[in-house]
Formats: structure tokens, C-alpha cells, sequence
């Protein structure tokens, strides 16, 4: 017998070799994401603990993504910490401040001006619209929900146990607004 390797033995070196390669391809590549995650954040007073103890878990565009009031960013670390995220009570308070300082509610939107009184409750529900679901959210959140009066309802008090700076006086309106405009399409 030869002492050469068979076929099959190289093919099977040359399978586990690229394998290998695939690999060290796939960590680099998440190294870098996971770097350039990091960069995402903007630099300030308590962006480090952010980083460490917020992007072990999440990436940077999971936070960029919201915009919540000071109190609405306690809630969310509040539950992370419910979850599992291990945050000591001096972190806390930084975290919270970082957050609230960078990624806080977007400048509201001048209303537009108003006709008759149905237009004008429609105009002010826009304008709650505008001012107060669209510093946090992208429009496109919004436009697939279609969702019915109740479902509405349900969603906009939701908002506002979450943070959401809607006054009674601007909820129902608000509702009018989204039931009017996202409402189920019409067959």
C-alpha cells in the first residue's frame, strides 16, 4: 500500500480548509461590525458605559432608532434590567443621561393652520401626529399598521404608558387622525 493520501482524504482537507477560511472571514467581518456598531454613537459624557453595558447585547441602531423623553429611556433601561442586563445603580442614572441627551424626542413640528371644526380637529390630530408620533417614529412604522379605531386606541394609550407626551386633550383627535389616514384599506 501507498503511503500517499487518498482522493477522498484530500478533498475532505481541502473541504475543512475553506471551511476554516469561511469562518475566519465571517468573525472578521463581525469584528468589524461590531466596531464600526460602537462608532455609531455619538461621542459625549457617558457614551463608554453605554457602549459597555448597552451594545454587549444591542447594536448602536437599536438605540438610534428611538427617540424617548428622559423618563420614557428610564423605563426602557428599567426593563432591560428586568431582562437581564446587568447595570449597577450607579450606571444607571449615566445611562439615562447619555440617552435621554442624544436621543431624545426630535423638535416639534409647527402646526398648520386650521378651517372648519372638523378640519380643525383633523389639523390638530396631525399636528399631535407630527409633533409627537413622528420625533420617535418613521412614517413608514405607521402607514403598514392599518389598523381599526380600537386598534388605534390601544396602540396610542400603549405610546403613552411608554412616555408618549399626549394630553387628553390630544388623544382623541390623534386617533381621528390615524383611524382617517391608517386606517384598514378600503376594499
Amino acid at each position: 500500500m501507498s503511503k500517499q493520501p487518498s482522493r477522498n482524504r484530500i478533498k475532505s482537507l481541502l473541504a475543512l480548509m475553506a471551511v476554516m477560511i469561511a469562518a475566519g472571514a465571517l468573525i472578521n467581518d463581525y469584528s468589524s461590525a461590531a466596531r464600526a456598531s460602537q462608532r455609531d454613537l455619538p461621542e459625549s459624557k457617558g457614551v463608554e458605559i453605554v457602549r459597555e453595558k448597552c451594545l454587549s447585547c444591542h447594536e448602536a441602531d437599536v438605540i438610534v432608532a428611538q427617540r424617548l423623553s428622559k423618563a420614557g429611556w428610564g423605563r426602557e433601561v428599567d426593563k432591560m434590567i428586568r431582562w437581564g442586563a446587568i447595570v449597577g445603580e450607579a450606571e444607571k442614572e449615566p445611562i439615562i443621561a447619555y440617552l435621554s441627551a442624544n436621543f431624545g424626542p426630535a423638535p416639534a413640528v409647527t402646526p398648520s393652520g386650521t378651517k372648519d371644526a372638523g378640519a380643525a380637529n383633523d389639523d390638530r390630530g396631525k399636528a399631535t401626529f407630527e409633533n409627537k408620533c413622528l420625533s420617535c417614529h418613521e412614517i413608514d412604522l405607521v402607514e403598514q399598521q392599518r389598523l381599526s379605531r380600537p386598534g388605534w386606541t390601544r396602540e396610542v394609550e400603549k405610546m403613552i404608558r411608554w412616555g408618549a407626551a399626549v394630553t387628553e386633550e390630544e388623544k382623541e383627535s390623534l386617533i381621528d387622525h390615524l383611524f382617517k389616514n391608517y386606517g384598514p384599506r378600503r376594499k
